[in-house]
């Protein structure tokens, strides 16, 4: 295909004849632009606004609360990253968490799936890298937008449905628990990373609490 460039102003008209078949296309040079912006703004979320973080130094009381709890305790282990998957709730308004270790730190960050929400339950995802836990999500949806390296370590992608709340950093969770909160954007999914990918030796005890207040 030969490359025309032709001068366009506003309400120009853009003729393309194939060299082929001799058909010819009439654009709207000013209309094409404004359609494909506006299907370029309706794929991309609207962004996130930030999580509201603070720490408190009560470790061994939450630990102790928590090693009491069902599901309040885990263990990740070297080079595994775990994905808490927590649905919006109808009856909510706001996503908590709070999390600790023992005697190392752990890399912790907070993303947004904009999707239909089918069920309150919250799961958890376990994959070896943030890579190959893309991999498996990569059926779902297409196109790939990076974003901030774990601990300049493994590289991580999400898809356009994706948002970032907070990128994945190493934390102190093992000198002080870690907490924050956010304002539901919408429904969807938060999904929370606890990210060890980075450490080849040492397995992490988490302990974690992940509700919601209205």
């Amino acid at each position: 295909i030969t490359n025309y460039q032709v001068p366009q102003g506003a309400g120009d008209i853009v003729m393309i004849q194939s060299d082929h078949t001799g058909a010819v296309d009439i654009l709207s040079a000013e209309l094409e632009t404004a359609d494909l912006l506006g299907e370029q703004r309706k794929s991309q979320p609207p962004p996130l606004a930030p999580p509201t973080m603070w720490t408190t130094e009560k470790t061994k009381e939450f630990k102790a609360r928590m090693g009491k709890e069902k599901n309040g305790q885990m263990v990740v282990k070297r080079g595994e990253v775990v994905t808490v998957r927590v649905p919006t709730h109808p009856d909510g308004k706001c996503i908590c968490w709070e999390f600790a270790t023992d005697d190392y730190d752990i890399g912790f960050g907070v993303y947004f799936d904009w999707t239909t929400v089918t069920s309150t339950a919250i799961t958890v995802q376990v994959s070896e890298s943030s890579d190959e836990e893309d991999e498996d999500e990569e059926d779902e949806s297409e196109g790939l937008a990076p974003v901030g390296d774990v601990e300049r370590g493994s590289k991580s992608y999400l898809r356009s449905r994706y948002g970032e709340i907070m990128p994945v950093y190493r934390r102190n969770s093992h000198r002080e628990v870690q907490a924050g909160s956010h304002e539901y954007p919408g429904e969807g999914i938060y999904l929370l990373k606890f990210d060890n990918s980075y450490s080849l030796l040492r397995n992490k005890t988490l302990f974690f609490h992940v509700y919601y207040t209205s």
